[in-house]
């Protein structure tokens, strides 16, 4: 990013919005002096915080009244400035009853910012930040990737994207017709659908998808595709093209990847359903949406978008800005955080804040941990009382075995008798004998007679 020049005053229109706060920010940490224009300065909720956005800043943000649908509020506001980026414009939340509501704003509005830039004198470039439904919003060819050459069929658009579009044609007629002496540069910013952190203090339409998901105020995703930008990279984009020789006269799609709602829905559900974010990620049935649509204005106006796919290049800006987009990933998530951060969308019960995911899984791991610990200590008591158990039963075995005599032999009745005579004392051997002796003396007495 160019260094900044002690007297480049550059001049933010529509300050407080969510655009214009990041660019805001991004001058004022490059060293400008920035000019920032408000509806009203008594409208404390959209100018309290615009003093906090860069608190080391070289210069203090100076803030003036200045409206789109008062012409003469422009002259003052644009006074001394060498750079304007014309951020403010209309953005409905839905769709109007008289579309001219939007358009003229957007059209007359950019005409009276230029008007002025020529009469200040000082003015060398003006930064319009247009939108890609400026380059395609009616062509659905899911196979054509539009450029910059590209421009939107004003009959075929909405409020919206009709508004946008006739402003930036209006604003490149004006310069166009505009004679030598009064010559400045334009250069246009056209970004994709803007998401990621706030900065500012009131709502906004770029909120509404988050915000939706996250409260479940609807129970299912519509089949809608987004061609989404990190905003960081939107403001980096307007700031670059304030100075850069190659950005004048030059429109510039600023855009990173197309999404699906159910797609962005399932980023937020893996990091918000663990903190008591019920994140709706089915699709919803066409009927469901159109039923619903009914009695939802919001719904109403993207009803017409659903299941179209608009797809843009962005080589102008990485290689001509030099940008390369952040991660689709952190920008939906930190966007997610920064709202109920900032009391967008209410805090639950389980909410851990930003990196309390980390703190949860770690905390989960830590638990498995303890878990899968207890279960190996249970594992080696199991298998030591296994062990104990076995070495019980061998000893008690051992013991069995030495108790165990081994069986007596048969011994015959002679070897009984033989051992029994043995053991017989002589004095009864000799009484034994006796009798024997006696029948023989009787049978010799027999004989002699």
């Amino acid at each position: 990013m160019a260094a900044a020049s002690e007297d480049s005053l550059v001049l933010v229109t529509g300050a407080s919005g969510y655009i214009a706060t990041h660019v805001i920010k991004q001058l004022q940490e490059a060293g400008y002096k920035v000019r920032g224009t408000v509806r009203s300065l008594s409208d404390e909720a959209k100018v309290k915080h615009l003093n906090d956005l860069c608190p080391d800043a070289t210069y203090k943000l100076e803030l003036v009244e200045a409206d789109l649908t008062k012409p003469d509020s422009w002259e003052a506001a644009v006074k001394g400035v060498s750079y304007v980026i014309h951020v403010a414009s209309p953005f409905p939340a839905s769709a109007p009853k008289d579309e001219n509501e939007v358009i003229q704003p957007a059209v007359e509005g950019t005409q009276s910012v230029l008007k002025a830039c020529i009469a200040s004198k000082s003015v060398k470039r003006v930064v319009l930040t247009s939108s890609c439904v400026a380059v395609n919003w009616s062509n659905t060819n899911t196979d054509k990737v539009h450029t910059e050459e590209d421009w939107s069929d004003v009959e075929s658009l909405d409020a919206y994207a009709k508004s946008k579009t006739l402003a930036e044609k209006a604003a490149w007629d004006f310069i166009k017709e505009l004679p030598d002496e009064d010559k400045i540069e334009l250069a246009v910013i056209n970004p994709a659908y803007v998401m990621g952190p706030v900065l500012h203090g009131s709502q906004c339409t770029s909120m509404e998808i988050i915000k939706r998901l996250l409260e479940r105020s609807m129970p299912a995703c519509p089949k809608l595709n987004f061609a989404i930008v990190d905003v960081r990279d939107v403001a980096t984009a307007h700031v670059k093209a304030m100075t850069l020789p190659e950005a004048a006269g030059n429109r510039h799609l600023v855009v990173n990847t197309n999404m699906w709602m159910k797609e962005i829905a399932q980023q937020l559900a893996k990091e918000f359903k663990p903190q008591g974010y019920n994140v709706p990620t089915v699709n919803c049935p066409y009927f469901a949406l159109w039923m619903s649509s009914l009695f939802d204005k919001t719904i109403k106006m993207i009803l017409p978008q659903v299941n179209k796919v608009h797809k843009f290049e962005n080589k102008r800006m990485k290689e001509v800005l030099g940008i390369e987009p952040l991660d689709a990933k952190d920008t939906i998530i930190e966007m997610a955080y920064s709202l109920i951060e900032s009391g967008f969308i209410k805090k639950t019960k389980k909410y851990k804040g930003p990196g309390g995911i980390e703190e949860t899984k770690a905390e989960e791991d830590k638990t498995e941990e303890k878990a899968d610990e207890k279960k190996e200590e249970g594992k080696e008591d199991e298998k030591a009382k296994e062990n104990g158990n076995v070495k019980e039963d061998a000893a008690a075995e051992d013991k069995k075995e030495d108790k165990t005599e081994e069986p007596a032999k048969t011994e015959t009745q002679a070897e009984v008798e033989q051992k029994t005579e043995e053991t017989k004392p002589e004095e009864t051997k000799a009484e034994e004998a006796k009798p024997e002796e006696k029948a023989e003396e009787a049978t010799a007495e027999k004989t002699e007679n």
